[in-house]
């Protein structure tokens, strides 16, 4: 097996690797608070479980990078190390992004979970709150898309 397909398939593996991890922390980060918040005000799950799911997001764009990469017929014995080095540059790029993004989207949601606990309306300004850090993972995916239509 060539360094370039090796160096291709560590970026497909970064890309959802990273990215699912940060999902997991994201959703357990939201889902702890939503546990806390039931104790107070068990009335408002639905809006506790969208915001405990909303990283969650962050592990999907990886696993669609992944899809997008993988399914252009580039990765094989022919590619070029320069072909290989991009795709372990997006793998990278995406799966970082994505695990920070869905992190810190995870204390996001779970600050607005405790606030609509203790009363407060706040759902949907947790929501637009919560797309900042998800934009990040979104210009990311564009860039790992950007990449694939390049090579």
């Amino acid at each position: 097996m060539s360094t370039a397909i090796i160096l291709a398939y560590i970026g497909l593996a970064l890309m959802v690797v990273l990215s699912g991890i940060g999902s997991s922390i994201g959703v357990v980060i939201g889902g702890n608070a939503t546990i806390g918040a039931l104790k107070k005000k068990d009335d408002a799950f639905g809006s506790y479980m969208l915001l405990s799911a909303l990283p969650g997001t962050q592990g999907l764009y990886g696993f669609a990078g992944f899809f997008i990469i993988n399914s252009s017929g580039v990765i094989a014995p022919e590619m070029t190390l320069l072909q290989g080095m991009a795709i372990l540059a997006a793998g990278l790029a995406l799966g970082t992004v994505g695990l920070i993004s869905a992190i810190v989207q995870g204390r996001v949601c779970a600050n607005g979970i405790a606030s609509i606990a203790s009363g407060f309306d706040v759902f949907g300004k947790t929501m637009v709150l919560a797309v900042f850090p998800e934009l990040y993972a979104i210009v990311a995916f564009a860039a790992t898309f950007l990449i694939s239509s390049g090579l």
